[in-house]
């Protein structure tokens, strides 16, 4: 096996916003390359995204716009966790993806992080967002 990647399939279009609207919040990443359906391409709408990848803080993810709509899509149970190093950096990063999202879990002190919030975010990606964890072996 050489590596695993999360994929992500989106519909109507929306790979090449996601992946600059997510790249554009998290520093160090990147959208690493793109490769679009053309004119004469029967499967995908010209210009949309055929097969891209790109990098959040290192990891890398890839994605699809899928021509056939399908009668499902995102599910909250499979989301990207991110780990902040700052209770700023949290309330930026939550408050700009649930921008046109849902709140799945306010921010808050759940008992298990200083400081948590759980979103769907406007293309339907569910995000975990954590300040840090407790060390649950403290005395």
């Amino acid at each position: 096996m050489e590596k695993v990647t999360p994929f992500l399939m989106f519909q109507g279009g929306k790979a090449e916003e996601a992946m600059n609207y997510y790249t554009s919040l998290i520093e160090d990443s990147a959208i690493t390359n793109i490769v679009r359906y053309g004119a004469d391409d029967e499967n995908g709408e010209e210009g949309t995204v055929m097969m891209a990848s790109f990098s959040l803080k290192g990891q890398e993810f890839m994605c699809i716009d899928s021509l056939p709509v399908h009668n499902f899509s995102f599910t909250p149970s499979f989301s990207i966790f991110v780990t902040c190093d700052s209770e700023e950096e949290l309330n930026h990063l939550y408050d700009s993806l649930l921008a046109d999202g849902e709140a799945l879990m306010p921010l808050g002190d759940y008992g298990f992080s200083k400081k948590f919030g759980w979103v769907n975010d406007q293309f339907g990606i569910s995000w975990q967002l954590n300040l840090e964890l407790i060390d649950v072996n403290q005395s």
